[in-house]
């Protein structure tokens, strides 16, 4: 059986209590950094003289850029879907506030 770290139970901890909002603010700014990080990356790699083995490091360096952003961008999705999620269950919970107010105490 395999037991988990106390590092990542107390980053599971940490993150519950994050919103998910500021969740989605720290992706997206993630993955801005990303993207501005592969566009250097592909600046340095037009612009200059690379020998082979610096023009494979950027090309691998581009890869993982390339592959970090399509994972932020698929959990910007989860988070918007569990954003939208959220907002909906308090859209109804107010609808039922208002109809128990409206229905006996009015």
């Amino acid at each position: 059986m395999v037991r988990p770290s106390k590092m990542s139970k107390s980053r599971t901890l940490k993150k519950e209590k994050i919103s998910v909002a500021s969740e989605i603010d720290r992706t997206e700014e993630r993955k801005l950094h990303c993207k501005n990080s592969l566009e250097r990356a592909e600046f340095r790699q037009r612009k200059e003289q690379l020998s082979d083995n610096d023009r494979l490091a950027l090309e691998d360096e581009m890869t993982i850029l390339n592959e970090r952003i399509q994972k932020y961008e698929k959990e910007l999705q989860v988070l918007r879907g569990e954003n939208r999620k959220n907002m909906m269950l308090s859209v109804a919970l107010l609808a039922i506030s208002a109809l128990f107010y409206y229905t006996f105490i009015y």
